[in-house]
């Protein structure tokens, strides 16, 4: 295994365990203990993690901004359970705005069997993943790439995508709070999300229930009425409450 791709499974783990061993990772990975301090060395850096003692834990800070490779391998069972879902939800011949989340990205996957579809979204990933599906109609925003997303952002997607009116929109999040809102760690990201949330009918948020009751960096929007909340299980019963009270559709895969 190279040097990269240990680098980063072990953020991969960091980002389920939230804390790693110096000594579990040297017997995982079958090479030294120094070895693996000089990878977490390169972690601590790049500002991701914080060394202990013996070991590691992930840097909790709002505005970490993990790269695409990291995110799209983290969670990846509860994400693909929420994708699903999520797919149930879209009906032949709408239009959709999607964000550059890796969550989005999956549900992509199971769109290439749908016969009319427009996508309208600023994924770079996206954008590949369905190139070439003669049902579906691809529109890019357009506007800057960030090279560590594999998304495109700016005034000029902002404009491009308010001239647009979608069915669904089709988004992801770093945290959703009762009274904070939906927040992301990037600015970037978050503008862009809200003018998404703008453009569309009706909003469907796909969020694992590891992001439930956290706050990150950048306030997106709050829930409105009417929206839609997927998670990959039920979430306990004050959160229910809080749905209930302002009209928006929980779905969960066991309810």
């Amino acid at each position: 295994m190279l040097a990269i791709e240990r680098k980063n499974e072990i953020l991969s783990i960091l980002q389920k365990e939230r804390s790693v061993l110096v000594a579990d990772l040297s017997q995982k990975y079958n090479v030294t203990e120094e070895t693996i301090r000089r990878d977490l060395d390169k972690l601590e850096k790049e500002g991701v993690i914080k060394k202990t003692y013996g070991g590691a834990v992930l840097n909790e800070n709002t505005n970490l901004d993990l790269p695409f490779k990291i995110r799209a391998r983290t969670n990846r069972a509860e994400k693909g359970v929420i994708a699903g879902l999520v797919t149930e939800l879209i009906g032949e011949g709408e239009s959709l705005v999607m964000d550059s989340s890796s969550t989005s990205l999956m549900v992509a996957k199971n769109l290439k069997s749908f016969k009319s579809l427009t996508v309208i979204t600023n994924s770079v990933e996206i954008m590949v993943e369905l190139s070439g599906c003669k049902g579906i109609r691809l529109i890019c925003t357009g506007g800057v790439m960030r090279d560590s997303a594999l998304s495109l952002g700016g005034k000029t997607a902002e404009e491009v995508l308010r001239h647009y009116h979608a069915d669904k929109a089709i988004m992801s999040c770093k945290g959703i709070h009762m009274e904070k809102g939906i927040s992301d760690s990037n600015e970037f990201e978050a503008d862009l999300k809200a003018v998404m949330a703008a453009c569309a009918k009706e909003i469907i948020w796909a969020i694992d229930s590891s992001k439930f009751d956290k706050v990150s960096f950048v306030k997106i929007l709050d829930l409105q009425e009417g929206d839609t909340v997927v998670s990959e299980k039920p979430v306990d019963e004050k959160w229910m409450e809080f749905f209930k009270s302002r009209n928006i559709h929980f779905v969960s895969a066991a309810q």
